[in-house]
């Protein structure tokens, strides 16, 4: 703080404790909102004032409308507001963006899209997935996406784009957590685990109804790509044991019979070994529990590689 020439004593005194008053101010001191201007460069949104559209193309149907950043903190003033409250811990950023889901096919679907927020350097801050479900042929859906809490050490959102559009037909959407289908039987899978170029996805089925449901042998696999037509060229194994010995050993199939509450898993195993030839991805997976139950389809993204070969272990009942 800049001292005024000839301070009277009982003035000068007091000087340490206006400066202090002035930094808790600052830190107390939140103001406004700005969004991403229309005329934005670059694939992402870039912030400055104004309330104007942002001319994005998007991503698969997805795209970002407009980018709701903090206004920096102004300037240090000669007023200055003190409060004996603490500063708030643990709040959200006030960082979000808004966005519209335009299904341009034939049927009806439900996308599960990544953003991410992205700092001036173009860095990922953080990511953020919405699902947006049921939306109908020719549909346009709106909605905002919170970029939520943020470490006080990162750095400042600048922008927002869409990182990853992955869709499936909405009858096949897995079911939302907590909910409960009307057949009771809820299928998922989880993000699996990965090591040496092995990888395990965990298939659940969950008995969510009123009565109990009973699966044996090994789930019913249909391999999608993008487009949800099915993937040619790769064999799907009974057991991992054709993958690697390193998943465990292969259990034998038996009936397993789920009371309402409780829940099975079986799992995929693939290597992502690359040799000679063309990589084999797959995003989407078409599960059926046993024969004739209805499909859910699943997107664990097989990076099979040239491997041509994806294990599958039979379903076992979760241990309480």
């Amino acid at each position: 703080m800049r001292r005024t020439a000839g301070l009277r004593p009982a003035f000068a005194a007091t000087a340490p404790l206006l400066s202090a008053l002035a930094t808790t101010a600052l830190l107390l001191t939140a103001c406004g909102t700005e969004h991403a201007d229309a005329g934005s460069t670059g694939t992402g949104a870039a912030a400055s004032q104004g309330g104007a559209r942002i001319d994005d193309p998007g991503k698969d149907g997805v795209r970002i409308t407009s980018l709701t950043l903090p206004s920096p903190s102004p300037s240090p003033s000669r007023s200055y507001v003190v409060s004996a409250e603490r500063l708030p811990t643990n709040v959200d950023s006030g960082v979000s963006a808004t966005y519209e889901v335009t299904n341009e096919g034939t049927e009806t679907l439900t996308y599960s899209v990544v953003f991410t927020f992205m700092s001036g350097d173009g860095g990922a801050v953080t990511n953020r997935t919405e699902t947006v479900r049921d939306v109908g042929p020719g549909q346009a859906v709106r909605g905002t996406v919170r970029a939520g809490e943020l470490p006080p050490t990162a750095p400042r959102v600048t922008r927002a784009e869409v990182l990853e559009v992955v869709k499936v037909p909405a009858a096949e959407a897995p079911a939302e957590p907590g909910s409960c289908p009307a057949s009771g039987i809820r299928v998922s899978a989880d993000k699996g685990d990965a090591a040496m170029g092995l990888r395990v996805v965990g298939l659940h089925l969950d008995n969510c109804g009123t009565r109990a449901y009973t699966v044996e042998g090994y789930p019913l696999l249909e391999l999608l790509d993008d487009d949800l037509e099915p993937v040619d060229g790769v064999e799907i194994l009974d057991g991992s044991g054709g993958i690697t010995t390193g998943a465990g050993p292969d259990e034998q199939p038996r009936p397993v019979r789920l009371e309402p509450g409780e829940s099975a898993t079986a799992g995929l195993v693939w290597r992502n070994t690359t040799e000679f030839g063309t990589a084999v991805n797959v995003p989407h997976v078409r599960v059926r529990a046993k024969e004739g139950a209805d499909p859910v389809t699943v997107t664990p993204h097989l990076d099979l590689g040239t491997t041509g070969k994806l294990g599958v272990r039979p379903w076992e009942k979760t241990e309480r």
